[in-house]
This record gives C-alpha cells, structure tokens and sequence, in this order.
C-alpha cells in the first residue's frame, strides 16, 4: 500500500548532499517526530545478506560485492556515473524495494508525525505526490562542497559530479514548500527546526 493512503500528514525531506539532512532529521526526532530514512533502507537492503543483494548480482555479476557480500558502492558509482542505462537498471531494482520497506517502515510508526528523508525527492518525480510538504535543507554550494570533501574525503571535482547529478539550488527552493537554511551552526539550525516542528505538529492533529 502506499503510504500516502496510510498518512493523514508527512514531511519529505530533501536536499543536496553536504546540506545536514541528517542533522536536522535528528533533530525532528528528538522533538517527537518519526524519521524514515530511505538511504538508511538501501543502506540495509545492499549490505551483506540484504534484500537486494541477490538481485543486484544477478543484474550486475558478482564483481560488484564486497568480500562481506555487501555492494561494492565506489564500482557501482563509477558505472552508474558513467552510464545512464546502469543507474536505470540499479533504480529498477532498489527504488519498489526501498519503497516496500519504506511503507511498512510508515505502517508502524509512532512519532507525531513522520518524516521521509529522501535525497532525490525532487529528480525521483513520484515523492511529491506521496506527501503533504516538502522540506528542503538549503545551504551553498561552496559550502555543501567544503563539508562533503572533509566528511567523506572525496576530490572537490567528485562532490560537484555528485551535484550535477541532482537538481539544483534553485529549483530545490522552488520545489520546497519550506526552506531550512544551514549554514551558521546549530544554533541557528534549532529555532527553525523548533517552528517547523510546531507548525507540523499542529496540521498533523488537523488532519
């Protein structure tokens, strides 16, 4: 089923990498909201024994496991960012799994109201319909690009190949129904988050 026939209110959450979706995820939680993280879900479903696995392999050969068994994930964003066809027949294979998994994950929920964190809400086109507003985490891209290279130690030029991959600034803010700006601290981060939180939580008892 899915779960915007389950929800009466959800908050889908987005923005690009290196913005503090996860920062600010943990901080709706601790406010009393339930966090649904569709990267931790295909965290789970392409580690050693995940769900996806078996498919995964049987689509890209078994090159593309770790010795654990989990997804070789530096080989398969090399061949996804090199060809489009791989990164359709990767989606194909995760996208109705982490939905799945996502839904059930909605079913049981017991937050106030809850919060998908999807990083490509945007690109992935069906998100939008599948929840009530659109939150997205903005702060600038010199800033995301300095954040992402001492996070994941990645190259400057491999940050902004990530980027180009998503949509940007511009059309993230456009799409958003509200905007959370990162980029001076915590401090600055909680008041919004804590404003966000009440008007959330009193549109969820509306509906």
């Amino acid at each position: 089923m899915d779960t915007a026939h389950q929800l009466a209110f959800s908050v889908g959450l987005t923005g690009g990498i290196g913005c503090g979706k996860s920062t600010v995820a943990d901080m709706f939680a601790a406010l009393g909201a339930s966090v649904i993280d569709t990267d931790q879900i295909a965290h789970a479903l392409t580690a050693p024994h995940g769900a996806a696995m078996p498919a995964l392999l049987a689509e890209f050969g078994e090159d593309f496991a770790t010795p654990e068994g989990a997804l070789d994930r530096a080989r398969m964003r090399a061949l996804v960012f090199s060809d489009a066809t791989a990164r359709a027949r990767l989606e194909a294979i995760l996208h109705p799994r982490i939905r799945e998994a996502t839904a059930a994950a909605a079913a049981i929920a017991g937050g106030d109201y809850v919060i998908f964190v999807v990083p490509l809400l945007i690109e992935s086109g069906t998100w939008r319909e599948r929840v009530t507003r659109v939150l997205a985490i903005d702060c600038p891209e010199e800033l995301q690009v300095a954040r992402v290279m001492a996070r994941s130690g990645i190259t400057e030029a491999q940050v902004r190949a990530i980027m180009a991959a998503q949509v940007t600034r511009e059309q993230r803010r456009a799409a958003a129904d509200d905007i959370i700006v990162n980029d001076d601290g915590l401090d600055a981060l909680r008041p919004q988050v804590e404003i966000l939180h009440a008007m959330y939580l009193s549109q969820s008892k509306r509906t």
